[in-house]
């Protein structure tokens, strides 16, 4: 397969996004909270990159139902919980403001990894892609479809529901069901 070398100058490294050899890739979002279909999209993209940054947004606009520091520990937690040991030593988790790309470049990952659950997601996640690629064209977007008994699930219901009083702890990790009810109790 040939690769078009022209405007390599404009559009980046053509090895932009590999780390001493290594494949990496940022996953962001706010993860408030993380569920289990968070948690799928990272287990599979843990096992085609060799490193995995999942990125917590932290949003000044937004009031999440986690703090930034509850949020990173409880993903924590949650992925020491649910992931194979070999799969988990693969995934950092780090904060981020700003620009997604600018966390990538940070963090040295060619790849932004997205998680699909419907058509109605695909729209606004290709501009979204489309607005990083012109950012940063270097960086590419990879889209990993949720495994279908997590198609449902989103982290706003999730959190509605938490917020009064019902069971969560089949879309996500015992160590988040436990932070949201704490949360939930505290008001």
């Amino acid at each position: 397969m040939q690769r078009d070398h022209r405007n390599q100058r404009d559009h980046g490294k053509l090895d932009e996004g590999r780390e001493h050899g290594m494949s990496v890739a940022i996953y962001p979002g706010s993860f408030d909270p993380i569920t289990y279909g968070h948690l799928d999209i990272i287990a599979r993209a843990a096992r085609v990159f060799d490193r995995l940054v999942v990125a917590v947004l932290e949003n000044p606009r937004k009031t999440p139902l986690l703090g930034d520091d509850d949020r990173a520990d409880v993903i924590r937690r949650a992925i020491e919980e649910t992931l194979a040991p070999d799969v988990a030593r693969r995934v950092s988790i780090e904060r981020f403001d700003g620009l997604t790309v600018e966390a990538a470049r940070h963090h040295g990952a060619g790849f932004i990894v997205r998680g699909l659950r419907a058509v109605s997601d695909f729209e606004s996640e290709l501009q979204m892609a489309h607005f990083n690629r012109k950012l940063a064209p270097g960086i590419d977007t990879v889209f990993f479809m949720t495994a279908l008994e997590y198609a449902y699930l989103s982290s706003s219901l999730v959190k509605e529901i938490a917020r009064f009083g019902g069971d969560v702890r089949g879309m996500v990790p015992a160590a988040v069901a436990e932070r949201l009810e704490a949360a939930a109790a505290a008001g």
